[in-house]
């Protein structure tokens, strides 16, 4: 199974979201939390994004995915699980 890696917030809702679908798909995740106040690992995301800053940003083995929005998206178009299994 391919690792997700998941920069996330505290308190925050499409976080929380993210890291269930991904948690009952038996993901293994890598989550850096509190990356909004860990300037090195923002950066990181920031760079890894293409500049998106927004909470949070996922990675499934070398590929982006997005925000919360989009992981649901790509679960809803069945494109997530071939993705995990990989």
């Amino acid at each position: 199974m391919a690792e997700v890696l998941i920069y996330t917030k505290p308190f925050c809702p499409y976080c929380s979201r993210a890291l269930a679908t991904l948690k009952a798909r038996g993901a293994t995740i890598r989550e850096i939390d509190d990356a909004a106040f860990n300037a090195a690992a923002r950066q990181e995301m920031l760079s890894r994004s293409g500049g998106k800053s927004t909470y949070p940003q996922i990675f499934i083995g070398e590929r982006h995915v997005g925000g919360c929005d989009d992981l649901m998206a790509l679960d809803r178009s069945g494109g997530l699980d071939p993705l995990l299994s990989a």
